[in-house]
């Protein structure tokens, strides 16, 4: 998946996106996604890389727990055919929740 590809999935979300974080005070109000990609997993041999993939981390920013939100986000997921993984964690000093789903594309 290019990055144009991954930019066009992330309009499917309908929610405002960024590539790692907002610009200081631009942040939006929740929900919105911070997506970014935080590894190369490459395969190669001979000095040389012969396939290139990268992790990619979309993160869902919510100030409520949203389990539709997340469904939906899940939804489109799917369907690009692309298989996740999926964490949760309450961010105290921002007050948010954050849904990290971690995947190759």
């Amino acid at each position: 998946m290019t990055h144009a590809e991954v930019i066009a999935m992330m309009e499917e979300f309908s929610i405002p996106y960024a590539y790692d974080h907002f610009s200081e005070g631009e942040s939006p109000d929740p929900p919105f996604i911070c997506f970014l990609y935080p590894q190369a997993q490459n395969f190669g041999a001979d000095n040389v890389v012969y396939f290139s993939s990268n992790a990619l981390d979309i993160e869902l920013y919510t100030d409520t727990k949203e389990p539709d939100l997340e469904a939906a986000v899940e939804e489109i997921l799917t369907a690009h055919e692309l298989y996740y993984e999926k964490s949760e964690v309450w961010i105290e000093s921002e007050k948010l929740y954050e849904v990290l789903y971690s995947l190759v594309v």
